[in-house]
Parts: C-alpha cells; structure tokens; sequence
C-alpha cells in the first residue's frame, strides 16, 4: 500500500489534479483520494492542499519526491524486468506525438499485420523517459535532450533539422516566431540558441503541428522540424533556412532498459524503428 500511495503522489505531482490522476492511473477520483489519505497517515504528515480545482504539493510531499522518486521507477524498473514477455505479451512503445506522425505511422501499420501485440502511447520526453525508467514501456522514441543521469541504454539516431515555416517570403531572420513549449527540459537548448540570435518565442504551442498550421495560415512564422515537414506535405515554397539557425537540431533517440533488449520482439522492434528513421535523413 505504501508503494501504491507514492505511485499516486508522483502521477498527481505530474497532472496537478485528482481527476486527471485517476485518468492516468486507471482508477476513481475518490479512489485517488484515499490513496493519498492513508500515504498521508502512514508517514504521519500533510502532503497536499487543495487550491481550486488544482491540487498544491506541500514541502513535504516535494521533499520525499526528490527524494523517493527516482529510486522507485528504479524499483518498478528492476521489477519489470523479471516479468516474462511471451509472444502475446503487450510491448509498449511511448514516444513523441511528432515523431508517431513522422515515422512511425507506416512502419508500425505494417509491422502491426504481424505482431498485433504492440501499444503506442505518446508523451513529451520528460514522461517517456520516466517510463522507461519504471518500466511502463519497454521502447521509448523521443525528441530533444534527454536528462545528464539515466539508467538505460540511450541509442542516438538523428539530429534533426528544423525549418522556419510561413505562407509568405521571408527574406531576413524573422524576429519572433512560433515554437513548441520551451519550459520543457528537452527543449532547453533550442531556447538558448533563439536567444543568442536574438529571436523571441511568440508563441509557445504543446503540438509542431499546430504550429505549423498556424504558420501556413499567414499568423507568424513557427519553428518546425523536418520530419513534421514532411509529414504535412509543406511545399518548399512556405520553408526557410537560415544560416544563424543552422545549428537549431533536435536529437532523436531510442531509448530502452539493457535488460530488455536481450527479448527478442523487443530488439526487433528497435531495429525496426531505427531502419525507419535513418534512412529518411539520406
């Protein structure tokens, strides 16, 4: 039960609601609730406040998730790992919505005709590489910096390239554009070379895609990597480079526990996934 208590308090640190915990984890709102209550009990100490429809960490609850956090995905890792996949068992694949529709779509349509047992499931890198970590997923593809410490093993694929999309010439290095979520640890790096070029985010979205709709409608310029380029069949005419933004690239990477790539289906898919992106680069 202890367990189960701080599985929850990680989930609702993460979605700042009772509700949306209880979507997460597969369970009631009143049930989160509980679970939080008898975690409070046990350690003899308040862990949140209610403020709204939000709920507040109270130091506490923060100190033991620095504290506790990593060591039990460690935990749940290690425990995953003893699991035995047959060939029926679900394989989960989380990744980065942008590179589901840049590609992975095709391959895994084709790959699902013979292995239907594979779940895809997309989050931004920070959540993919936590549940790789806890063994939530067996694969994580994700886009962006991944954390300095990690305990799997982290397979570099491609840096990405990105282009400055609008629906009108752009002569000179716009001034602001449209990006995706910069507060994402991923995405530190990007902000730091807009920065240094001296271009302001206008505009922060959560999805390349809606950025880049927002772009072709004449809004502003976005920021928007090749693959979802591609993916939305944007005409050469509305993408731009620029040699101040030559080094702008998002790294690639596969991600996987050493343990779990000694299964079978679990290697083949990564090779799958590689032999998809790579040769798009060429």
């Amino acid at each position: 039960m202890l367990l189960e208590g701080i599985e929850t308090l990680l989930v609702l640190a993460e979605e700042g609601t009772m509700s949306r915990t209880g979507s997460r984890l597969y369970i009631s709102q009143s049930a989160v609730s509980k679970r939080i209550a008898k975690l409070e009990a046990t350690l003899g100490t308040k862990l949140i406040i209610p403020a709204g429809r939000l709920i507040k960490l109270t130091p506490d609850a923060h100190a033991l998730i620095n504290n506790v956090g990593p060591s039990f995905n460690e935990i749940r890792g290690l425990i995953f790992e003893h699991q035995n996949l047959d060939d029926q068992s679900i394989i989960t694949i989380d990744c980065s919505e942008t590179l589901v529709a840049g590609y992975l779509s095709q391959a895994m349509g084709q790959y699902f005709q013979h292995d239907k047992y594979i779940s895809i499931t997309t989050h931004h890198t920070p959540v993919i590489v936590e549940n790789v970590q806890s063994g939530k997923a067996s694969i994580g593809f994700c886009a962006g910096h991944l954390p300095a410490n990690y305990s799997f093993i982290a397979e570099h694929l491609i840096d990405e390239p990105f282009k400055v999309v609008f629906n009108q010439p752009l002569t000179a290095l716009p001034k602001a554009l449209v990006v995706n979520d910069l507060k994402n640890p991923s995405n530190y790096s990007q902000a730091a070379i807009l920065q240094k070029v001296g271009i302001a985010p206008l505009m922060e979205m959560d999805s390349y895609t809606a950025a880049a709709q927002l772009a072709l409608a004449g809004m502003a310029p976005a920021l928007v990597p090749l693959s979802i380029v591609n993916t939305l069949k944007i005409e050469d005419t509305f993408c731009f480079d620029f040699e101040a933004l030559s080094g702008l690239t998002r790294p690639i990477n596969l991600i996987y526990r050493q343990n779990s790539y000694k299964l079978p289906r679990v290697k083949k898919l990564v090779k799958t996934i590689a032999d998809v992106v790579i040769p798009k680069t060429i």
